[in-house]
């Protein structure tokens, strides 16, 4: 299976901790469509932190990145998924696909919004829920909502 790049980074991320001298930046690829407006939107609103986990420096625009090392990492831009029969999950008002496939490591994909904003979140560290939760205001405040899932479950199974 492909890794996105974000779940790519993300591999590396995770290791960086315990390696001596990576930086304090956290190097990601930024999406195709980075540079929305909308992103820009998203990413001043992003929270200092997540699930209690502090906001760490990215070296690309419209990302985000919390924990030491990165337990969630953000981008903002991806391409929009199409209909998908993929699990579909709501919280806080934002409709998010979750893709198990690295459990229990989630790659979450906004459905429905435009930019479509995808959060790869350790579960091993962090909640996804909340996760999503704290991520949710500065998602549905920079998005557009076009469309949503028409079946939804309310929380991403725990551990």
């Amino acid at each position: 299976m492909r890794l996105s790049p974000l779940a790519a980074a993300a591999g590396l991320v995770l290791v960086c901790g315990v390696l001596a001298g990576c930086s304090t930046t956290v190097n990601l690829e930024p999406a195709d469509g980075a540079n929305d407006p909308a992103c820009a939107q998203v990413s001043v609103r992003l929270p200092g932190s997540v699930a209690e986990q502090p906001r760490r420096w990215t070296d690309a625009q419209a990302t985000g990145a919390w924990g030491e090392p990165s337990a969630v990492l953000l981008r903002c831009g991806v391409t929009p998924p199409g209909p998908t029969e993929a699990k579909c999950i709501t919280i806080a008002g934002v409709d998010w696909i979750v893709d198990e496939s690295q459990a229990p490591r989630y790659l979450v994909t906004t459905y429905g919004r435009v930019p479509a904003v995808e959060v790869f979140i350790d579960n091993e560290t962090v909640s996804p829920n909340d996760v999503l939760g704290d991520l949710g205001g500065a998602v549905a405040a920079g998005t557009l909502a076009e469309s949503e899932c028409t079946l939804t479950e309310t929380l991403v199974p725990e551990g």
